[in-house]
């Protein structure tokens, strides 16, 4: 059984703390005897340094979230890997620009050296990423084999099933995914430019019983760069907030995007008051509310309609808050199409 929904990265307020030893950005010292990447984003001539791009690294073997941050000045970033890494996959992204898909093989203690060249000319190319599991207990199936014809390279996917297609050519291809013990599974995909196609396959290990199922969601580009979907994947496994799509939306029809918060969320009351976050005399504990990544206050649907958002997010507190959106009270975090 293979389900496409959309991918949500759990940024790094979610676990660094708890996991001292995760990923994280390297500081001056450097990363001590932890192995590192040192990543260089530039155009496609290799000549011109790209700051402000977004830097996507999934490690394997690694029970963590993707990493997403941007790129500083000189489009340099210092990234120090998990100890128990033994791959990383990455790209950079800028608007709809993409750079190619880089693998590469950690070895303990050193620093490895990656440049990623943005392809800022006409995109035509897009993305899979997916994970593989078991049709019937729905756990990670290790080293499965996916391609697709027109991209030579086959990936396999990693002790938690994942795995990235980059770098695959628009138009409709025969994604491909293979395992010993399982029925093989070919199904039918689009690639649009510049866009990533989420896909989860749940292999079968009887043609007959259990037949193989796909279904692909295209994630929209502008909520995948600012990491909605990663958000969305990681908050929904470890309870740390409700997050709503636009699927959600054309369902419930809001007049306001307020009302839909209030209903699918009820700790939330009207005016963004956080009626979980109250206590004692303090009756009006008031949640941040953000559009697009800037403060607008409590005042949400004078900025915004329901048929413009693409996906909402909403914390109840601080400890569940992502640092960029931190409030006492918790936040609601409101995207745009």
């Amino acid at each position: 059984m293979v389900e496409a929904r959309p991918a949500a990265v759990v940024p790094l307020f979610f676990i660094l703390a708890a996991v001292p030893t995760g990923p994280v950005l390297g500081q001056e010292d450097g990363c001590r005897d932890r192995p590192s990447l040192q990543v260089t984003v530039v155009d496609e001539s290799g000549n011109i340094p790209i700051p402000g791009a977004t830097l996507v690294v999934h490690w394997s073997d690694v029970e963590e979230m993707a990493l997403r941050e941007t790129a500083g000045a000189e489009g340099l970033l210092l990234l120090c890997a998990p100890a128990e890494a033994t791959e990383a996959v990455l790209w950079a992204e800028l608007g709809d620009a993409s750079s190619t898909e880089r693998l590469v093989v950690i070895v303990p203690g050193s620093r490895h050296d990656v440049e990623l060249r943005l392809l800022l000319d006409d995109v035509e190319t897009g993305r899979l990423v997916g994970q593989v599991l078991d049709g019937r207990t729905h756990r990670p199936v290790a080293a499965a084999e996916v391609s697709v014809p027109d991209r030579a390279a086959v990936v396999t996917s990693n002790r938690m099933g994942r795995f990235v297609l980059s770098g695959v050519p628009v138009g409709s291809h025969e994604l491909s995914v293979r395992h010993i013990g399982y029925a093989p599974l070919t199904h039918a995909v689009s690639v649009r430019p510049g866009i990533t196609t989420e896909v989860e396959i749940g292999l079968s290990t009887d043609p007959v019983e259990l037949a193989p199922l796909v279904v692909t969601v295209e994630r929209p580009r502008r909520l995948e760069i600012k990491g909605f979907y990663e958000r969305k994947h990681w908050g929904e496994l470890l309870g740390l907030g409700t997050f709503i799509t636009e699927e959600d939306i054309e369902r419930w029809r809001p007049l306001r995007v307020s009302d839909l918060v209030s209903m699918l969320v009820p700790s939330v009351a009207p005016g963004m008051l956080n009626r979980r976050g109250s206590s004692g005399l303090n009756r009006t504990c008031r949640m941040a509310v953000y559009l697009d990544g800037f403060a607008v206050g409590r005042n949400l649907d004078l900025y915004v309609k329901p048929i413009e958002v693409g996906g909402i997010e909403v914390y109840k507190g601080l400890a569940s808050t992502p640092a960029e959106f931190a409030s006492r009270c918790g936040a609601v975090v409101v995207w745009t199409k």
